[in-house]
């Protein structure tokens, strides 16, 4: 027997999955929407390392995604970053959010991507 299950959001830092309902209003982004710039995101530490991103905003929309930290303490952390990181950054500017899948066998950096991604996107909306 074959059972299908919906798509489940990634979780945020209060450990709970977004939903539709958690997304701000028309309303409350309406004026956010045509902010341009590039805001760095918070550092986060994972148990590998910490991850930090910032995102530049054109009129609201995500044109870009850079990494500013990410672990690289040994061969395996930069082979790990140097494969997830492109992923999780071509995610991103397609979804317009941090709304994305982690990388598989990059769970922490994944995490981490997503968390400081939101923060720059919430400092950009702020």
């Amino acid at each position: 027997m074959l059972a299908l299950k919906p798509h489940q959001l990634p979780t945020v830092a209060g450990g709970a999955a977004r939903t539709p309902s958690d997304a701000a209003s028309p309303s409350t982004s309406a004026g956010s929407a045509t902010r341009t710039g590039t805001f760095a995101g918070d550092p986060i530490d994972t148990q590998y390392g910490t991850v930090q991103v910032a995102v530049t905003l054109a009129k609201g929309k995500i044109t870009a995604i850079k990494v500013l930290r990410a672990p690289d303490q040994n061969g395996r952390d930069q082979q790990i970053a140097s494969y997830a990181l492109p992923r999780l950054t071509q995610e991103a500017l397609g979804a317009q959010s941090a709304h994305i899948d982690a990388v598989s066998g990059a769970s922490y950096t994944s995490q981490g991507y997503i968390q400081s991604l939101q923060s720059a996107l919430d400092q950009a909306h702020a």
